[in-house]
């Protein structure tokens, strides 16, 4: 009798419902929308990240990695996301999205001084653009003709690359661009293209939890949350 009431207890704690998993957020070192002071992550994507998890009601994480690996683990790991991502069309039917973090603005710069011009996308085309492996900009200048690339780990080494003079231009939002050049000896070049940067997440991720992140964050942007964030990061938000 006690063995088979044991058997019952099993058979039916297969039909209880499974526990709510956690949702694991990647992103990669990208200031000011994220990285590491100290131990601690921060940035404009971290903040609206973390008020947008909080107000879905739900247990995540989110960890710095590099940029491929974060990609690749979101395109194939349950409850995963990464961001901030670009939305595209390329990118549109590999994840479930929820945007905007930041509309965004991809421009060409160059060092300063450097004596680097293009009026058009076909002049730039003359140069070697540095971007880091990837990136969605290594498959924008792919498609729009570029053949010089030079592909780094990172964006902090496509920048070193720039201002040493070892590459002629690399792409860069254009807000973080207008923080960075009261740092560094940079202008700007030409226009290369526009697109929402949001959440992007695994195709099986649950579709009632990624409508409570797309509320919390449509509030986010009501309210003058997410203009106040870019602010306090010093970003000039897109019109």
């Amino acid at each position: 009798m006690k063995r088979l009431l044991i058997l019952a207890l099993l058979g039916l704690s297969s039909f209880a419902p499974a526990k709510a998993a956690g949702v694991s957020l990647l992103t990669e070192e990208y200031p000011p929308f994220s990285y590491r002071e100290g131990k601690e992550i921060k940035g404009a994507s971290i903040e609206q990240v973390e008020k947008v998890m909080a107000a879905a009601g739900v247990e995540y994480k989110i960890e710095m990695v590099p940029w491929t690996r974060a990609y690749a683990l979101a395109q194939t790991t349950p409850m995963t996301c990464v961001f901030t991502t670009a939305h595209n069309a390329q990118r549109d039917a590999l994840f479930k999205w929820v945007e905007p973090l930041l509309v965004d603005r991809n421009i060409l710069i160059a060092k300063a001084g450097s004596g680097v011009s293009a009026k058009t996308l076909e002049d730039a085309k003359r140069y070697t653009v540095g971007t880091h492996r990837g990136d969605y900009t290594e498959a924008l200048l792919k498609d729009h003709g570029f053949t010089k690339i030079d592909l780094a780990t990172d964006f902090k080494a496509s920048l070193r690359k720039l201002l040493n003079g070892r590459i002629d231009m690399m792409p860069i939002s254009e807000p973080y661009f207008e923080k960075l050049k009261a740092e560094q000896p940079l202008e700007k070049v030409a226009l290369l293209a526009a697109q929402p940067m949001g959440i992007a997440c695994e195709k099986s991720f649950p579709a009632d939890l990624l409508a409570k992140m797309q509320d919390a964050l449509n509030k986010l942007i009501a309210d003058g949350t997410q203009k106040a964030i870019f602010e306090k990061y010093g970003l000039r938000p897109a019109d």
